[in-house]
């Protein structure tokens, strides 16, 4: 299980920090808790899509289930959060001075 959740960590590390900042944002609707609670417990669960026990798809499906479920929580958020979260995550390094 923490091997897969590493994976997935490595995987979704921006989104997954937009999701958190989405979380705390009083913008944010209030489904999104409620998804992103149903989201942890499908991680966390020993009941899978498809058993781990399977050899690569059993760990391959919660490697893309999970990223498009985040992305698809984060594209459902309101247009102006979105742009928040967008230029909160973006590294001062690569933001544009004006010259």
């Amino acid at each position: 299980m923490w091997k897969r959740l590493s994976l997935v960590w490595t995987l979704v590390r921006g989104d997954l920090k937009k999701l958190w900042w989405a979380l705390r944002d009083p913008r944010a609707p209030g489904w999104l808790k409620a998804a992103t609670a149903g989201l942890v417990l499908y991680l966390l669960s020993p009941v899978d899509l498809l058993p781990d026990a399977l050899p690569i798809i059993g760990v391959v499906d919660d490697l893309v289930l999970i990223p498009l479920a985040i992305r698809w929580l984060l594209s459902q958020l309101p247009a102006e959060l979105q742009r928040d979260l967008a230029r909160r995550a973006m590294p001062a390094a690569e933001e544009v001075r004006p010259g």
